[in-house]
């Protein structure tokens, strides 16, 4: 048995999930195959995994499956084997994504600020360690080095851009992960430096790119990317020392509209320790594992 206003929440989970899915999701997990229309349903295995991490913050999927066993068979009574349902479950990773990107469009703040956006990286680590080398999932990850942490890793980058808020956390516009070694720069301009126009970009001093933001973009889309100041290299120390007081200035009142960001990634690892990765043991487990953390931080914006 679970207490009443939990079990709206799980009624509330699987009619939204039921809906999404008969709807959209389904195109992405579609079956081919005599077992087309399981007993157990795949919305049902997504209403599971959302509503054990969200509301019991069960983030191994062992543990949301012995939490299912014994306190929602009444609800579940087809659950299958921890076995059985883990295959199912790594299969629904295009799913957790379709449903992150509604999520995320379906209910934007009304405090947003729509021309204003910051941008960040997060690492997602399924091993640490300057001399170790990473055995999981080496189709999407890559070793990668996090200035934060000042720490190597092997992993993916969970990348986001995101709305300001002013005096809140910032609101995700879009999600996006990639391997471990791929720039943010990079990132950036493959993934929303042609789908954004008319907006002020607040990042670090990785984004900095005079001659494609200065030049490129402020003419043709009207994008102003705003980065501390980026030491110029072969500069003298006279200039650098000429210009000290505006650039610390200008750097520091960046650094202060950009933080939100990492209050952000701070929250979603709170939330879901989407960070640590290390027990997940195949490239569909670890795209489970991101996606589907995204899914439970943002489940909430349904109630």
């Amino acid at each position: 048995m679970i207490p009443k206003k939990k079990e709206l929440k799980l009624i509330k989970i699987y009619m939204y999930i039921c809906d999404l899915y008969d709807s959209e999701l389904r195109y992405y997990c579609q079956r081919y195959s005599n077992n087309s229309n399981p007993v157990f349903t795949d919305q049902e295995i997504m209403t599971i995994y959302l509503f054990a991490g969200h509301c019991q913050k069960y983030f191994q999927i062992k543990d949301i499956h012995t939490f299912a066993s014994e306190y929602l068979t009444s609800w579940f009574p087809e659950l299958p084997s921890y076995q059985t349902f883990n295959l199912r479950l790594n299969r629904l990773s295009e799913a957790f994504k379709r449903l992150n990107q509604r999520l995320i469009r379906s209910f934007i703040p009304k405090d947003c600020d729509l021309d204003m956006s910051l941008v960040d990286s997060m690492p997602v680590i399924t091993c640490a360690g300057r001399n170790r080398e990473g055995k999981v999932a080496k189709e999407i990850t890559a070793k990668g080095f996090c200035s934060t942490k000042n720490q190597y890793y092997y992993g993916l980058k969970l990348h986001a851009l995101a709305f300001r808020r002013k005096g809140r956390i910032p609101f995700p516009e879009s999600l996006t992960y990639t391997s471990a070694e791929d720039n943010d720069l990079t990132v950036f301009k493959q993934a929303w430096g042609d789908n954004i126009s008319n907006r002020r970009v607040f990042g670090d001093k990785i984004y900095s790119d005079f001659e494609y933001f200065n030049k490129e973009k402020a003419q043709s889309q009207n994008i102003e990317m705003l980065t501390p100041v980026k030491a110029i290299k072969g500069q003298s120390d006279w200039e650098k020392q000429r210009n000290k007081a505006y650039n610390d200035l200008f750097s520091t009142a960046v650094s202060k509209v950009r933080q939100p960001i990492e209050s952000f990634f701070n929250w979603l690892n709170e939330h879901t320790k989407i960070q640590r990765a290390q027990k997940v043991r195949s490239t569909a487990g670890l795209l489970i594992h991101t996606m589907g953390k995204i899914a439970i931080a943002f489940i909430y914006l349904i109630f």
